[in-house]
Order: structure tokens, then sequence, then C-alpha cells
């Protein structure tokens, strides 16, 4: 009798962990990235770049924690962001807080690139990391398979022809 109501209840919980991991999964490979890439474009300025090779030769240590320092950094300002929301300025403080989750995404991603060689010097690091990656492919693999998913992508197939239709743009044969 029991697993007649864990069956159904583990399949919501499942379901649910679903959608919160295809929302990290979107953040990463959606935000990390073009975010990483435009603070990748900005370190060109000389200055920047220079900083940029003092943290790449850093040592592990120093590495990590200037992989850790904007999450730190940035934590009393989402608080506060909170605090603002609490007072009655809802958009005020969803704003402080997304522009604060872009630039501390932005960061930790170019950081990590900049630092990877180092933290992976540390155990735990070098097993977190290759949990996540090998997590992050299953949770991918999980996603894709899903009926969510294949009905995203019909949509976004019918989005594309119609798009085409509309602008006039003849369908490539198959």
């Amino acid at each position: 009798m029991l697993r007649l109501t864990v069956r159904p209840l583990w399949r919501v919980l499942r379901g649910l962990l679903l959608v919160l991991a295809a929302v990290v999964l979107f953040i990463e490979e959606w935000g990390w990235r073009p975010l990483t890439a435009f603070v990748g474009r900005l370190a060109q300025w000389p200055p920047l770049a220079r900083a940029e090779a003092r943290v790449r030769n850093a040592p592990p240590r120093v590495a990590l924690l200037l992989f850790l320092l904007p999450a730190v950094a940035l934590f009393p300002i989402k608080v506060l962001a909170l605090w603002v929301i609490h007072r009655g300025h809802a958009l005020l403080g969803i704003t402080v807080i997304v522009v604060a989750k872009l630039l501390g995404t932005a960061i930790v991603g170019r950081l990590f690139i900049l630092t990877e060689s180092q933290l992976m010097r540390f155990a735990w690091f070098a097993r977190a990391l290759g949990w996540w990656r090998t997590t992050k492919l299953r949770v991918m693999d999980a996603l894709r398979r899903s009926a969510a998913w294949r009905g995203a992508r019909r949509l976004k197939t019918r989005w594309r022809v119609w798009r085409r239709r509309f602008r006039g743009v003849d369908e490539p044969e198959a």
C-alpha cells in the first residue's frame, strides 16, 4: 500500500527536480557562457589583461579565494535587495537581485576559466566538478527524453517554419 502512494509522490518530486535542474542548466548554458565571453572581451583592455594574468598565475589557495570572492561579496547586496522588497519596493529589489546575479555569473564564470587549473589541484574540487559534469549530462539526457522537452522542440521547429514563411524565405529541401 505504501508503495502505491510513494510512487506518484516520487514522480511529482522528480518532475519538480527536473524543472529546477532545467533552470540551473538554462542559466549555465545561456547565461554563463555569453556573460563569460563578454567579460573575456572586456579583459582585452590592458589593465584587465594584466590582472587576469596575475589571477592565472596565482597559487591554488589564492585562486580559490578569488573564485569564491564574488559570491561572498554579492551576498550582502542580495540580502539588502530582499530588505528593499520587504519595505515595499519590489521592482527595485528584484532589479538589484537580477543585476547582482548577472554580474556575479559573469565574474564567477570568467574567474573559473582563469583559475580552473589551480582549482583542480584540490581533490575535493576535482571530485565536485566531475560530479557536476556527470550529473549535468544525466539531467540533460533526462530532459531531452521528457515530454516537455520534446514538445518545446516541436514548438521551436514550428516557430522557425512560421518565421521563414512570414519572412518569405523558402524552406530548404530535406
